[in-house]
C-alpha cells in the first residue's frame, strides 16, 4: 500500500497525508483482534477508513476509491472481477457519484480496539481516537519543519531546533560565525560593546529571517500586550500558556482596573460614569429628533401636496400627521394583500380537509363491512367447529360399535385374545388398571348379551396369587323377550397355545343371585372364579398359557341346558 501512495499524482488524493495520517486504510496490525473480511478495502486490502459501498457491493476506503477512479480509464471493481467474471456488469463500473459512505461500517470500525505501533509508545484505545493520537504521539517520527531533511521524534523536535538544526542557524554579523539560537543568545565578539551585542540580538534573526523559517525566531506569547514577557519558540510558547494561566489572569486584572480608572476619571466610583451616560444618551435622542425633522421634510417634498416651511417647526404636527397617515395607509394595504393570500391558503386548505373527511368517511364505511364481514366468517367457523366436533363424536361411536360387531358371536361361543399382557399385569399389580372387560357377545342373535371380565393380579380372595376370571351379565336390545333369571352352564377355559393342558372350570348359575337376574344398569355384578389360575402357573415356563406376551379364553354358554 505504501507504494502505491508513493505514485498518486500530486492532485489525487492523500497526495501529501499528515505525517501520521494512513491516507488509504488503516493497517490491520494495529488492530488487538483480526478484522473480518468485511472491513477491509477491497482495493488496499487495510482496515476501511471512510468506507464507501459501491452499487456491486464491495466497500473502499473514501481516497482508495477516488485513486482507482481517478487513474483508470475503465475502473472495474477488482472484487467482482476475482470473484466471478461472469457478474461484472454496470454496477460494477466504480465512480464516486454511485458509492454512498456506509454509516453502520464506519461506526463498527470507529469502536474496534487498536495500539500505537510507534517504539516506545504503549497507548491504546479505540480506532476513534486513533487519528488524534498519531498527530499528537510524542514518540512518533516526525520531519523537522526547516527542511534539513531529519526525523525527529516530536517530543525532541524542539531541542533539536534550538540546538542541531542546520537550517536553524544565524550568521554572527560581526565575526561571520555561524550559530545556533542558544549558542548565538550567548555569544559575545571582541571589542564589540553590549549596546552593539544587543543590537545584532535583536536585529540578525530579522536579517535572517528570508533564509529560515518562522522557527527561527522567538514568538511571543499572547498576553504580551497586558504586561507577559515569555518568549520562546511554538511549542515553548503553547506550553507557557497552559501552565502560567493564573499570572496571566493577573495581568488581565490589572488591565481591566486600568480600563474601568480611565473610563471612571472622579475616583473609580461607579457613580461617575453614568452622568457621561446620560448626557450622551440625551445628545442622542437630539440627534434622532433632527434626523425625523429631515425624513419628513424629504417626503413632504416629493409628494408635492405641502409647501415646506423655512422653518421645520413650525407645521411639524401637521406633516407628522400627513405621514403617520401615509404610512398607516401603506401597512394596511400590504396587510389586506396578505389577508387575501391567507384567504386562498385558507379555501384550499378547507377544500383539503372536506376532500381528507369524505376518504376517511368511505374508509370508516370500509372498515364496518369488513368488520360485519369478519364477525359473520367468525359464526360460520364457531358452527363449523361445533358440526366437527359431533360428526367426531358420531365417527367415534359408529368406530366402537363397528369393532364390537366385528367381535361379537351370536352362538354362546366366544375367544377372547388378550394382547400386550406383560404390560397389562403390570398395571393391575400397580393399581392402574385393575381389571379387563372382553368385548360383549351373545348366546344367539336374539339371545343374552355377557361379556367376560378378568383381573390379571387376582381379585377377593385370589388377589396377588391368582387370576380371577368372572361372567358379566349385561342389558341387552331384547331382555324383554327373554326368560330370567339367566341359567345357563357357562364354562371357563385358558388355552394352552401348545395344545397340552388347557385350564376348565364351569359353574351353573345361582338362580337367587342378583348377577343373573334381569339388568337394570348397563351390567350386573360379575360372578364367577376369583382363583381361576395361579400366577405362578401363568407365569411358568413349563406351560404356554402366554405366548409371544398374548393369552387366549375361551368361554362357552351351554344354550341347551
Amino acid at each position: 500500500m505504501a507504494e502505491r501512495a508513493d505514485r498518486v499524482s500530486p492532485d489525487g488524493p492523500g497526495s501529501s497525508p499528515d505525517e501520521n495520517e494512513f491516507p488509504f486504510g488503516y493497517p490491520t496490525s494495529i488492530c488487538e483482534n483480526v478484522p473480518d473480511h468485511k472491513y477491509l478495502c477491497s482495493s488496499c486490502n487495510n482496515v476501511l477508513k471512510k468506507a464507501q459501498q459501491t452499487l456491486c457491493g464491495h466497500r473502499y476506503c473514501s481516497a482508495c476509491l477516488s485513486w482507482v477512479v481517478r487513474n483508470n480509464k475503465n475502473p472495474i471493481c477488482q472484487k467482482c472481477n476475482a470473484e466471478d467474471p461472469g457478474t461484472v456488469n454496470e454496477g460494477s463500473l466504480l465512480t464516486e457519484e454511485r458509492a454512498f459512505s456506509d454509516a453502520a461500517i464506519n461506526k463498527e470500525i470507529s469502536e474496534f480496539k487498536v495500539r500505537c505501533e510507534t517504539a516506545g509508545c504503549s497507548w491504546s484505545g479505540i480506532m476513534k481516537n486513533f487519528e488524534d493520537h498519531q498527530s499528537l504521539c510524542e514518540y512518533a517520527l516526525i520531519l523537522c519543519h526547516t527542511g534539513c531533511g531529519q526525523m525527529v521524534m516530536r517530543k525532541k523536535l524542539a531541542d533539536h531546533l534550538e540546538n542541531g538544526c542546520v537550517n536553524n542557524m544565524t550568521t554572527c554579523q560581526k565575526c561571520k560565525q555561524r550559530l545556533s539560537s542558544n549558542e548565538y543568545q550567548k555569544h559575545t565578539c571582541e571589542g564589540n560593546s553590549s549596546k552593539e551585542q544587543k543590537r545584532m540580538r535583536t536585529e540578525g534573526p530579522s536579517k535572517e529571517k528570508n533564509r529560515s523559517t518562522p522557527l527561527n525566531s522567538k514568538d511571543g506569547c499572547r498576553f504580551s500586550e497586558i504586561g507577559c514577557s515569555f518568549r520562546g519558540s511554538k511549542e515553548k510558547t503553547k506550553e507557557h500558556e497552559k501552565t502560567a494561566v493564573g499570572i496571566h489572569l493577573y495581568y488581565m486584572l490589572q488591565h481591566i482596573k486600568q480600563l474601568w480608572a480611565s473610563l471612571c476619571p472622579a475616583g473609580g466610583a461607579a457613580n461617575g460614569i453614568i452622568p457621561h451616560l446620560a448626557k450622551a444618551e440625551s445628545k442622542v435622542k437630539g440627534l434622532e429628533r433632527k434626523v425625523s425633522d429631515l425624513q419628513i421634510q424629504g417626503a413632504l417634498e416629493v409628494s408635492g401636496d405641502l409647501e415646506v416651511d423655512c422653518f421645520p417647526g413650525s407645521s411639524v404636527c401637521e406633516e407628522e400627521s400627513l405621514l403617520q397617515r401615509l404610512v398607516r395607509e401603506k401597512v394596511i394595504s400590504e396587510l389586506e394583500n396578505k389577508l387575501h393570500v391567507f384567504e386562498n391558503i385558507v379555501a384550499v386548505l378547507n377544500k383539503e380537509v372536506e376532500t381528507s373527511n369524505l376518504e376517511i368517511a368511505a374508509f370508516r364505511r370500509k372498515s364496518g363491512l369488513d368488520q360485519d364481514a369478519i364477525q359473520s366468517l367468525e359464526l360460520k367457523i364457531t358452527e363449523l367447529h361445533r358440526c366437527l366436533t359431533q360428526k367426531d363424536a358420531g365417527l367415534s361411536k359408529l368406530h366402537k360399535r363397528l369393532q364390537s360387531f366385528e367381535q361379537a358371536s351370536y352362538d354362546g361361543v366366544f375367544l377372547w385374545k388378550i394382547a400386550d399382557v406383560s404390560r397389562k399385569y403390570h398395571d393391575s399389580v400397580t393399581g392402574r388398571v385393575i381389571s379387563l372387560f372382553s368385548p360383549a357377545f351373545y348366546t344367539a342373535k336374539y339371545g343374552y348379551k355377557v361379556c367376560l371380565r378378568i383381573y390379571l393380579n387376582g381379585d377377593g380372595t385370589g388377589k396377588g396369587t391368582h387370576v380371577s376370571l368372572f361372567f358379566v351379565v349385561m342389558k341387552g336390545e331384547y331382555d324383554a323377550l327373554l326368560p330370567w333369571p339367566f341359567k345357563h352352564k357357562v364354562t371357563f377355559m385358558m388355552l394352552d397355545q401348545n395344545n397340552r393342558e388347557h385350564v376348565i372350570d364351569a359353574f351353573r348359575p345361582d338362580l337367587t343371585s342378583a348377577s343373573f337376574q334381569r339388568p337394570v344398569s348397563d351390567m350386573n355384578v360379575a360372578s364367577g372364579c376369583p382363583m381361576f389360575l395361579p400366577l405362578c402357573k401363568l407365569q411358568s415356563p413349563k406351560y404356554a398359557y402366554v405366548k409371544e406376551d398374548t393369552l387366549f379364553l375361551k368361554c362357552i354358554i351351554e344354550t341347551n341346558s
